[in-house]
């Protein structure tokens, strides 16, 4: 009696194992992809085109400015030159580094003293500051102002050499001293003439011995009278 259950349990214990497996078998297969997913690190539900539509193209910035800033047609050295802010204030243009209001101009630059008749002719460049006047000065006396756009001067009874200054005068006070030394073109016709002179004088004095030592000579050569 025993033998007869052992023989029925045994195929019921099998077909409940077969059955186990085939369970485990089909858990596995529906539970593959979620985790095939996870190793990969991608999300089933989201695809490439999604990802990519939502990437944002960066665009270029505007250019702000269409060329260098243009400097100002300002010349420090020309005379009656209109002053650079006006010409900044007129057309927009870049003015270079100026000295405060408030401060003494800086020494403007003297770049010729020339003769004029009686008088001479002095040349400057105006310096980087606030310059309301520039004066002219004739061996440490002031001689004669001009405006501030005037860049050339002219200083009449200048006899002999001299020490010309021009220096630029704004709301503060003066600026220090920027000089040449003027040496008239009159002054060098006198030792050219003296010169001229004695070369002809030793000339001439040559030309004399010369005769007088020729006379002597003949001289001698004559027969004594009788």
């Amino acid at each position: 009696m025993k033998t007869t259950v052992s023989s029925m349990a045994n195929p019921m214990r099998n077909l409940l194992f077969s059955f186990l497996i085939v369970c485990l078998v089909s858990i596995r297969g529906y539970c593959q992809l979620p985790i095939l997913s996870a190793v990969r690190g991608t999300h089933p539900d989201v695809s490439d085109d999604d990802y990519y539509e939502d990437t944002v193209t960066p665009k270029a910035p505007d250019n702000v400015s269409q060329g260098a800033i243009q400097r100002c047609d300002y010349d420090r050295c020309r005379d009656n030159q209109t002053l650079c802010s006006v010409l900044s204030e007129a057309t927009g243009c870049f003015c270079p580094g100026f000295t405060l209001y408030n401060e003494k101009p800086k020494p403007p630059e003297i770049t010729e003293v020339s003769q004029d008749g009686s008088g001479v002719v002095v040349q400057w460049c105006a310096p980087y500051s606030y310059v309301t006047s520039y004066t002219v000065m004739v061996d440490g006396r002031e001689r004669q102002s001009f405006g501030e756009s005037r860049r050339t001067g002219s200083i009449s009874g200048v006899v002999g050499e001299a020490e010309v200054c021009v220096i630029a005068v704004n709301d503060v006070g003066g600026s220090d001293k920027s000089c040449r030394k003027y040496k008239p073109q009159g002054d060098r016709l006198p030792l050219t003439a003296w010169l001229i002179g004695g070369a002809g004088g030793l000339l001439l004095v040559l030309l004399l011995a010369a005769m007088l030592w020729c006379h002597r000579k003949q001289k001698k050569q004559e027969p004594g009278d009788v």
